[in-house]
């Protein structure tokens, strides 16, 4: 009995990888694909931990592939999306600091302070921000589940593959991926609620709202 729960578990495991990878392959692009697209609401940034004032690696190749397409016309807003739910601890911040910092206007950058998790970030965008259409950046292993989200909260996206640094912890993070992918899976079936929702900001106006 055991041992079917097992071979079960893991066959189950396994399709929800494979569909969502495939279904959201085709959405995938590099930054320079997708240079001369337009039409999005926005680019959503995805946070990925900060080290003090600094992105970690991870997410500076985030955010460098997003100023790249901002500065290349694919949207004028971007959405950054993370954890600041300790006063210590402001992912938003050192996103918004960096963006700053390579040229980007204030006023166009939107802050998503309870970016919790991926799924969180795209329901958030949906019935906070208002997004209908987005590209999202984030690493490849990552965009998977990311583009999967959004679709799920009625978010037409396109994938952009963040690339720059090589990282040791690569097949460590592919195998959490593997099961927050299931997670996810479930979650937009069922859609519980964010850990905050609030009032509506209006992706097409002044990011600055969205500030600390």
């Amino acid at each position: 009995m055991i041992i079917w729960f097992i071979v079960i578990s893991v066959l189950t495991v396994t399709l929800i990888n494979v569909l969502m990878c495939l279904n959201s392959t085709k959405r995938m692009r590099s930054v320079e694909e997708c240079v001369g697209k337009s039409g999005y609401d926005c680019i959503i940034v995805l946070g990925c931990g900060v080290w003090g004032d600094r992105p970690t690696p991870l997410l500076s190749d985030r955010l460098d592939a997003a100023i790249k397409l901002y500065e290349a016309g694919v949207a004028g807003k971007i959405l950054m999306s993370g954890d600041h739910g300790q006063k210590n601890y402001d992912e938003v911040t050192v996103m918004l600091n960096y963006a700053l910092s390579h040229g980007v206007r204030a006023s166009d950058i939107f802050l998503d302070h309870a970016g919790f998790s991926t799924y969180e970030t795209m329901y958030r965008a949906a019935e906070v921000f208002g997004v209908k259409k987005a590209v999202i950046v984030t690493q490849k292993y990552h965009l998977y589940r990311a583009l999967h989200d959004a679709y799920a909260m009625g978010i037409e996206a396109d994938g952009t593959i963040a690339t720059g640094h090589v990282f040791m912890s690569q097949l460590y993070w592919d195998v959490r991926e593997a099961a927050a992918r299931v997670k996810d899976f479930i979650w937009c079936i069922f859609k519980p609620l964010p850990t905050y929702l609030g009032e509506k900001i209006d992706i097409t106006g002044d990011g600055q709202v969205t500030f600390d």
